[in-house]
């Protein structure tokens, strides 16, 4: 009785405190841990479109317009929206971890992958969906009401027919949302505006190994596209926004519109970023970079723009590439890296928090579920699924995602149970 009281006088001071300002008004909210009560600390609060953090304790004081929504997020919890009035209280946030598998730009569209996808969901640990949006050859999967998205034949094929519908349909399941933007690796924008493309130095369009063409990372008209393309993702129910090729090329034969060194490169991805991050504070909506494994390892930028100290304080989560395969030249005292998966994961995630000394929370790694294509060719099976898992939660990552080009997954390694938010 007491504490209704005490609630119901704080809702009434909050409204004469607005009322007495006409139309704004400042509140102090705290922001705990929905099961042990805790204070979390460096929370991201938004309202009236602008962001801030909580402190040690929780809290933060904040400006409010009249009615005005409270978005509250960080890494560990789900997201909440709450009214003004009940930020007078504490605002619990509820503990989650992603535990997710990937379905690509056709796999979201076939009725057997992806209800395969939901089936292994249903069955086991898994609790996330990480949804192509705009895949590897640039073409978005939803209708999208970005002009440029149809201007340069990007919505020739449509793998989801109705984005809201699917995403209604997922958090019904209790499944938490990841929209994958595939960002600088572009072959439709850079085929119908090729003054965007990167070139060679002879001034010919520059093709990757797929044959695929890309964009200048440093090209506002490019941010500005992406940029719009993950606001519709947020708008439409994405838990989070999750930014992949977000890079340069990984050929030093490009050209670029300005002398092409490290500090011009790391310059634009950060660019990028703290714009995506302005663009997207309307929606609470979670943003995270995909990262080459040796990024954890490199102090440079490794050529190609993404170093750990630009990118993590731009971000609520890191997200490197794990893959074994891909860690052609091994780790300090593991050479054969397929043979070795747990270190592989574990050292990598190390070097991260050794480096930027950050919470593991803010860490979720892709993990390897493919078969092997540069050691053994080994099957990914049950036994290297595990060590991956298990290297990534004993750090104390929040999550682990799970990548096979093909969306094809077994469910060996996994834990059958039921895990839903």
């Amino acid at each position: 009785m007491t504490s209704l009281l005490h609630r119901t006088l704080g809702v009434l001071a909050l409204s004469l405190l607005l009322a007495a300002a006409g139309h704004a008004g400042e509140v102090s909210i705290r922001v705990i841990d929905a099961d042990s009560g805790a204070a979390i600390a460096d929370a991201t609060v938004t309202a009236d479109g602008h962001t801030t953090r909580t402190d040690a304790d929780g809290r933060v004081a904040i400006g409010l317009e009249t009615g005005a929504a409270i978005g509250v997020r960080a890494p560990g919890y789900e997201r909440r929206t709450v009214s003004a009035e009940a930020a007078t209280a504490a605002i619990p946030l509820k503990p989650f971890t992603p535990k997710a598998l990937y379905l690509s730009f056709y796999g979201i569209g076939s009725p057997s992958l992806r209800n395969g996808a939901l089936d292994l969901i249903r069955e086991t640990q898994l609790n996330a969906v990480v949804i192509d949006i705009k895949g590897d050859r640039g073409l978005v999967a939803y209708r999208s009401g970005v002009p440029l998205a149809s201007e340069i034949g990007a919505q020739k094929t449509i793998t989801i027919p109705n984005l809201a519908t699917l995403l209604q349909s997922l958090h019904a399941r209790g499944v938490y949302t990841i929209a994958r933007i595939v960002t600088f690796k572009d072959d439709p924008l850079a085929a119908a505006h090729p003054e965007w493309a990167v070139k060679r130095a002879d001034g010919s369009l520059f093709h990757d190994r797929e044959g695929l063409r890309w964009v200048d990372p440093t090209r506002r008209e490019v941010w500005d596209y992406n940029i719009a393309i993950a606001a519709e993702a947020a708008s439409a129910g994405f838990d989070e926004i999750q930014f992949d090729y977000l890079r340069f090329p990984d050929d030093k034969a490009v050209r670029l519109s300005e002398s092409n060194n490290q500090q011009f490169r790391t310059r634009a991805i950060a660019g990028f970023l703290d714009g995506a991050r302005a663009r997207l504070v309307p929606y609470n909506v979670f943003l995270a970079a995909d990262v080459f494994g040796y990024i954890c390892w490199n102090l440079d930028d490794t050529g190609i723009g993404q170093r750990l100290e630009d990118i993590l304080p731009r971000v609520d989560y890191l997200s490197p590439m794990l893959y074994p395969s891909g860690f052609q030249f091994g780790i300090p005292g593991y050479r054969d890296p397929v043979a070795h998966v747990y270190e592989i994961v574990r050292r990598s995630l190390d070097q991260v928090r050794t480096r930027t000394r950050v919470s593991p929370r803010r860490i979720r790694p892709w993990l390897q579920a493919f078969k092997d294509y540069a050691f053994d060719h080994r099957v990914f099976d049950a036994d290297e699924i595990k060590q991956q898992i298990r290297a990534a939660e004993e750090f104390g990552s929040d999550g682990w995602m799970l990548w096979n080009p093909r969306n094809v997954y077994s469910g060996e390694g996994l834990e059958q149970e039921t895990a839903c938010r």
